[in-house]
This record gives structure tokens, C-alpha cells and sequence, in this order.
């Protein structure tokens, strides 16, 4: 016997499975109504900003599409290659990526452009693109300057033969470390790192691999603190 509960339960069930849709139209309608919207895709704001350089910086694109990449996501990319007092830098560029360069008297002017602002892969690019051919141009003639603070009792560097910076940082060894080729590494104070060179991704990547030798911590607030860096201070819990 079907508890009386349970089988009002299973009425409702077959009563619902069974009871024909009425308002069909009124479902209709409201797919119907709802809609995505029309608005034009925005334009990167920084893609469409015009890039000038000096007489002194010479960009020449080869169109050729690179077929043995140094990494997957540049094949079929074209080759730009930016010039200046303090070196070269080599840019990988998509091949939806247009540049049109203008020459005026004394300065010039790079415009990027995207083949198909609407899709969302070159939007991104549009942008990201500008803004690395800007850094790019920055580094071949100012180049990048990265200041270090050593913060701690007894925190010493020094450069030791010119390719080695070497360290006291509370261990029981010194540490040392190589610097990279195109990196010049003073210490103008014995708390005080200086880091300079044309490309700055090579420039943080290696303050950033001599500040996790002693990362800043929040208590005593001493540590490596990689240009204007600051941490806030916590207090210590009292028992």
C-alpha cells in the first residue's frame, strides 16, 4: 500500500508530465525580445595612438613570414627590427598587424593597425603590439634604470670581476649570482644595486631573481625591495 503522501506526490508528477503547454507564445516572445547588443566593438585606445621616434632610431620590417619560430605563437609572424644609440631589439610581429610609417622633417611616425578590429584576438594585439614597439624604442635610446634597496642589519653587495654581483644577506654564505649579457650592474652604496639595460623584461626578470633571495617581509620590514617598493607594516601578536 502507497503511503498517502507518496502517492499524492506521484499524481502531481503525471499530472505535470501530461498537462499541455499553454503559453508557448508568451515564451516565444520573450526569447524572441531578448537580444545581445549591437554596439560596435571598441578600438584599443592605445593601438590607435601614433608612435613617434627621432632621426637617431631606424625600424625596418621584413615582411617574410618566420617559419622556424623560436617559439610556436610567432609562426608565420613577420620581423621587426628597432635600431638606436644603445642597441637592437628584434620584434616578432602577427601577420593582422599592419605598420605604416610616416616621415616628417626630423621626426617620424609608426601607426599600428589591425586587419579586423572586431575579432578579439587582433583587438588585444592591436594594443600589446604599440605598447611593446613603444618600450622597444625606449630601451635603444634611454634605456631602463632599475634601483635596488638592501634593507637589514649588515646587507652588503658588491660586483665582483664585472660579471658577478655578490651579496651578504644574513646567511652563512655569501650569495652569488652571474649577471646576464646585456645588463650593467653597479653599486654606487653598499645598500644600493643599480640595474641598467635596453631591454626592460631582461631588467625586471633579473631584479626580481635577486629579490627572492630575501622577498620584503611585513613584520620588521626588512628584505630587497626592488624600486620604489613598499610593503605595509603588521604588528606581531601578543600572547
Amino acid at each position: 500500500m502507497i503511503p498517502r503522501r507518496l502517492g499524492a506526490c506521484v499524481r502531481a508528477a503525471a499530472t505535470a508530465t501530461t498537462a499541455p503547454v499553454t503559453n508557448l507564445s508568451v515564451v516565444s516572445q520573450h526569447a524572441i525580445r531578448r537580444t545581445f547588443s549591437t554596439s560596435p566593438a571598441a578600438f584599443s585606445h592605445i593601438g590607435k595612438q601614433a608612435l613617434p621616434f627621432g632621426s637617431d632610431v631606424t625600424m625596418t620590417h621584413d615582411p617574410t613570414p618566420i617559419l622556424t619560430p623560436r617559439v610556436p605563437a610567432d609562426l608565420h609572424s613577420t620581423t621587426l627590427r628597432i635600431k638606436g644609440p644603445l642597441g637592437e631589439h628584434i620584434l616578432p610581429i602577427k601577420p593582422f598587424v599592419n605598420l605604416a610609417f610616416e616621415h616628417e622633417q626630423g621626426d617620424s611616425l609608426l601607426t599600428v593597425s589591425v586587419q579586423d578590429p572586431t575579432v578579439k584576438e587582433q583587438r588585444a594585439m592591436w594594443g600589446t603590439t604599440r605598447a611593446l614597439i613603444a618600450n622597444a624604442v625606449t630601451g635603444v635610446t634611454e634605456g631602463y634604470t632599475v634601483p635596488i634597496r638592501l634593507v637589514g642589519v649588515g646587507y652588503r653587495a658588491t660586483v665582483e670581476g664585472g660579471s658577478r654581483l655578490s651579496m651578504k644577506l644574513g646567511y652563512s654564505h655569501p650569495v652569488e649570482i652571474e649577471i646576464p649579457a646585456g645588463i650593467q650592474c653597479t653599486t654606487p652604496l653598499p645598500t644600493k644595486i643599480m640595474l641598467q639595460g635596453n631591454d626592460i623584461q631582461k631588467v625586471k626578470e633579473f631584479a626580481f631573481k635577486i629579490r627572492k633571495w630575501r622577498p620584503p617581509e611585513p613584520y620588521n620590514q626588512k628584505g630587497i625591495f626592488v624600486d620604489d617598493e613598499t610593503i605595509a607594516k603588521k604588528t606581531s601578536k601578543k600572547k
